[in-house]
Formats: structure tokens, C-alpha cells, sequence
């Protein structure tokens, strides 16, 4: 993962998974690099709309599940590292995407963690909930990048 952004390892829910893609790390990242149009090939994201260019420190609102999630972007390092940090119902999140090569294939890793109030009263449920969407969200991005070259390069 990036040295310049790490999730929360404090944080009482911590979720790290990792998927090989048959495709490269640029049409990776160009697939997780167009935020607006991640609810194209992922069902579990209703909207994304960035408030400003694809830049650290450009904030974007994403809906996914039953809220609306504040996000500002915190880490660019194309192909490698995709990062930012969100916060919705009181629950504070950092996602850090680790995209690189490897054996002509992709690996990529997520990790993400999970703080605030409700999530130390009911860490479990929140563990189980968000381990559910972080696998789910790596296979929808496998399906999506082993669909063909995502046209748009993103810097």
C-alpha cells in the first residue's frame, strides 16, 4: 500500500482483501479512476458525483446502500495507489486501493477501515457488513476489467 496514505489501524473494523485481474493496472485504474461512473458496473453504488477536477483533495458523494457517503479523494498515484477517506451515519472510513502489476496480470488490494460510535457498539455486524461489500466490489471490478480495455485514461 501507498506510504502516503494507510487506513486507521486503530480503528475497531479493518478489512483487507485482494483479487488477481486478467488485465493491466492501467485499465484498472482507469476503470476505479472514473468515479462517475462507477455505479455503470457496480450494482452496489447507486450515484457518484465529484464535486471538481480528479484531484487530492476533491471531495465527491457517493450513494451505496441506504446512505449518502461524504468522500474526499486523498491519494493519486496513478497506476498504483487510489485512496480517500468518507464519512457517513457517523461512521468514518479510509479505502485505500493498492493497483499493481504482477506476473502479466493485476493484483489488486483494498483495504478499509471503520471508526465512530456505532461501529465500536456493534463492531461485528459492521466487520461482516463491510468484508461483504469489499469482496463484492472486487468482483464487479474483476468483471468489468476483464471485459476489455476501459477506454478513458485518467491522470
Amino acid at each position: 500500500m501507498s506510504s502516503v496514505m494507510q487506513i486507521d489501524s486503530n480503528a475497531p473494523v479493518i478489512v483487507r482483501s485482494t483479487i488477481e485481474i486478467e488485465s493491466t493496472p492501467d485499465n484498472v485504474w482507469n476503470i476505479m479512476s472514473d468515479l462517475e461512473n462507477w455505479p455503470r458496473w457496480n450494482p452496489e453504488i447507486q450515484s457518484v458525483r465529484l464535486a471538481g477536477p480528479f484531484a487530492e483533495g476533491t471531495e465527491f458523494k457517493w450513494k451505496a446502500g441506504p446512505g449518502t457517503i461524504r468522500s474526499r479523494l486523498t491519494a493519486i498515484e496513478k497506476p498504483g495507489t487510489l485512496g480517500w477517506t468518507g464519512i457517513t451515519f457517523g461512521i468514518r472510513a479510509v479505502h485505500v486501493w493498492g493497483i499493481r502489476s504482477i506476473d502479466g496480470k493485476t493484483l489488486v488490494t483494498t483495504e478499509e477501515s471503520w471508526d465512530g460510535v456505532h461501529v465500536r457498539l456493534f463492531r461485528k455486524h459492521f466487520a461482516k457488513m463491510l468484508e461483504k461489500s469489499i469482496r463484492t466490489g472486487l468482483r464487479y471490478l474483476k468483471a468489468e476489467a476483464e471485459k476489455g480495455l476501459h477506454g478513458r485514461s485518467r491522470a
